[in-house]
């Protein structure tokens, strides 16, 4: 699945990943390929993405907004 993560000063990453953690405003969420769509609110935390070679890489975010449909996910971080 495509993912960026934006801020509003930057693009913190763009790239295909297998699975994404984020601090959502409920609760962790995770998603993985051929999720639902959604659009959900972001507490602060830090963004967890794992790619094809299962490396991980973490983002700190002290906030925004995710959405996932068709393969393709934003995170329009603060």
């Amino acid at each position: 699945m495509k993912l960026e993560i934006i801020t509003p000063d930057k693009q913190l990453f763009s790239g295909e990943v297998t699975a994404i953690v984020l601090p959502g405003i409920d609760g962790e969420l995770g998603v993985l390929e051929n999720h639902a769509p959604l659009v959900t609110t972001l507490k602060k935390g830090k963004i967890k993405v794992t790619d094809s070679t299962n490396k991980e890489q973490f983002f700190e975010v002290n906030g925004g907004v995710f959405e996932v449909a068709n393969n393709k996910a934003i995170v329009l971080a603060e």
